[in-house]
């Protein structure tokens, strides 16, 4: 008898505000979302740490929910010195596009990578919380002069998963701005893992062509009804628009949207239907 396919079903930035972390409990609570990863450097880190104490059971037939590290390199203050990744003037990260030049370019001293991860790792860990997989924000772990130092720190660490957000081509081909996405992500990752991820992660990747589009739902039932064996772990991004998202993020709206469709009965029948076992990544 061959085993059903798995999915993990991934929120990414839980933490960033209180609206987030309560649209992405809501696809939780729906029997969808099985796992979390948590920007511990920002606005509604101390609302996610509470909600995350206070969450019961999950509901059969889920698999309970998994909680990761989201690192964040690019929004706020560094939770340690910053030093490379940091402007001197005013302490905050680098702009993403910043950081993304500079680390093409090969400025981001790797010791200042190792150290910033530790220090978030140690903020999710002290708080009481297993980490079972980590990821980063804007996905800057895949950089040149990033990889290598999260892969060492997160092994140091005992992190079993990294994700490697490599999407299929064949995960909606025409949207070709997705597409440059993926590419770019592909180039980046290449240089800098050499082809070899060195922890584990899932057979593969979705969710960089869902994201954004009003055509979420649709998408999102395509990925589900054409899971392939093995596992799979989908990206999402459900949550509410306040004023801390505003101040932080462009990704605002489409959130409504992405938890409207995570939560309609069209996809929680899916859940229900059997055809796929839904863990998080502590499972793997």
């Amino acid at each position: 008898m061959t085993d059903p396919p798995r999915l993990v079903v991934n929120a990414d930035d839980f933490g960033l505000s209180t609206g987030v972390n309560r649209g992405i409990l809501e696809a939780h609570a729906a029997g969808v979302v099985s796992s979390v990863s948590v920007l511990v450097n920002a606005p509604g880190w101390t609302d996610a740490l509470r909600r995350l104490r206070d969450l019961g059971p999950a509901p059969a037939p889920a698999p309970g929910l998994g909680v990761g590290l989201h690192l964040n390199l690019t929004m706020g203050r560094p939770v340690s010195w910053g030093g490379s990744l940091s402007d001197a003037r005013t302490g905050r990260f680098h702009t993403f596009p910043v950081l993304v030049a500079r680390a093409c370019a090969g400025r981001l001293d790797p010791g200042d990578v190792a150290i910033e991860c530790a220090a978030q790792l140690a903020r999710l860990r002290n708080a009481g919380l297993v980490v079972t997989h980590l990821d980063s924000h804007r996905h800057v772990h895949v950089l040149p002069g990033v990889w290598s130092a999260v892969v060492e720190t997160a092994r140091a660490a005992g992190v079993p998963v990294l994700r490697v957000p490599l999407e299929p081509w064949s995960v909606n081909p025409v949207n070709w701005r997705a597409s440059l996405k993926k590419a770019a992500l592909r180039v980046a990752w290449g240089v800098a893992a050499r082809g070899a991820a060195a922890l584990d992660r899932p057979d593969r990747f979705v969710g960089i062509s869902l994201q954004g589009s009003r055509s979420f739902l649709a998408r999102l039932l395509a990925v589900l009804d054409r899971l392939e064996p093995g596992t799979t772990e989908l990206m999402v991004h459900p949550g509410y628009a306040d004023g801390d998202l505003a101040a932080w993020d462009d990704y605002t709206a489409p959130r409504a949207r992405e938890l409207a469709a995570l939560t309609c009965p069209e996809v929680r029948e899916r859940f229900r239907g059997g055809r796929f076992r839904l863990i998080h990544f502590g499972a793997l």
